[in-house]
């Protein structure tokens, strides 16, 4: 008799760790404000450009901006590029995309060899100062978008492909514009 219980108890766990841990959108967003909250982390972030000068978000007001955290062996951050890539050209004014190497292999140099090969119209820059870490990133593809007045809108993890991406980012474009 002790074996149903067992089971009851142990299936009631693996549900609660799985309606606390995922859900059906993959944005996240922090209810709270405050020095550590995602939307202090990302209005304040300072990142370095692959020369190692510090550029930062107010330096890009009136842009929706696509903090995108990437390393070139990213299977799919590579595969959306293209249409960020697409999007920077429909929207040039209107849409930035920081392309910011996280640092977990590639070193800056790395980064700049990339951006030199592929040409896209991308703001290139390295994490030197962890941001990806201060936001909880465990991942990447790791996403954070910025409305045009330099406010926090969300975050994503993961990738919706090409197509998906492109759509959702297009969406907050045409929502600001």
């Amino acid at each position: 008799m002790k074996a149903p219980y067992y089971i009851f108890t142990s299936l009631l766990i693996v549900l609660a760790l799985v309606f606390t841990g995922c859900g059906n959108d993959r944005d996240q967003a922090s209810e709270s404000s405050g020095d550590g909250s995602p939307e202090s982390i990302v209005e304040n972030a300072v990142f370095a450009d692959l020369d190692g000068n510090e550029v930062r978000l107010e330096d890009y007001r009136g842009s929706l901006i696509l903090i995108d955290f990437w390393e070139s062996w990213c299977g799919p951050c590579l595969q959306v590029f293209p249409a960020m890539e697409d999007l920077r050209a429909e929207y040039p004014e209107e849409f930035q995309v920081f392309a910011v190497t996280v640092g977990m292999t590639e070193t800056p140099d790395d980064a700049r060899k990339f951006a030199e090969e592929h040409g896209y119209d991308f703001v290139w820059l390295y994490d030197e100062n962890e941001i990806f870490n201060k936001l909880g990133g465990q991942g990447i593809p790791f996403k954070a978008y910025v409305d045009p007045d330099g406010n926090f809108i969300k975050l994503e993890m993961g990738s919706y492909g090409r197509e998906g991406d492109y759509n959702r980012a297009k969406e907050l474009i045409n929502e600001y514009f």
